[in-house]
Parts: structure tokens; sequence; C-alpha cells
């Protein structure tokens, strides 16, 4: 894996607790994309939640960003969210695994 996406979500209070199951729910669809090797969602706050995912390829990139987890999120912005979520790409210097 060489590259990856840090997504920071920050929900609207009265959301907060909708979002994190939607976001627990959404590993499901994460081990159904067949090049998303690896993907995290976690909580930094009450309200602010993140996922972290890599991949091989930008294809595999592009294709997680088309793909339910992103279509999901983006629905939910419109109402469970304070802003848009902030989705960044990134690439990866060092990987521990276990």
């Amino acid at each position: 894996m060489n590259i990856g996406l840090l997504a920071r979500i920050e929900a609207k209070p009265e959301y907060a607790d909708k979002v994190e199951v939607m976001l627990r729910d959404a590993l499901q669809l994460a081990r159904e994309e067949e090049h998303t090797v690896t993907w995290f969602a976690f909580r930094e706050s009450a309200t602010t939640f993140g996922v972290f995912d890599t991949f091989e390829d930008e294809q595999g990139r592009s294709g997680h960003l088309q793909g339910r987890i992103a279509a999901a999120l983006m629905e939910a912005a419109e109402t469970m969210l304070s802003s848009a979520p902030d989705i960044r790409p990134v690439d990866l210097l060092a990987v521990k695994l276990p």
C-alpha cells in the first residue's frame, strides 16, 4: 500500500450518535471493496470523527471515492454534519502492520 485518504468529519451534536453508527456500519462496506487495503474509523471527540484508509494505487483510491461509503457520507453531510467532510489524499511514508 502506497497511498491513502484521511477524512475528518464534524457531526452536529444532535447527530453524533447516528454518525458513529453510520461509521461502524460502513465497516462491512469497506470489507466489500476489493481495492481498499485497510480502513479505520475513529472518534476524536464528542462530535469529531475520522476515517483513514489505504490503497495500492490511485485507481483503488479513486474507486473508493466513488463508492458506497463516500456516497453515504455525502448524503449524511446535508443533515447530520456541521460541514462537508474534509477528505485529503495522503502518501504513505512508512507502514507497520501485524
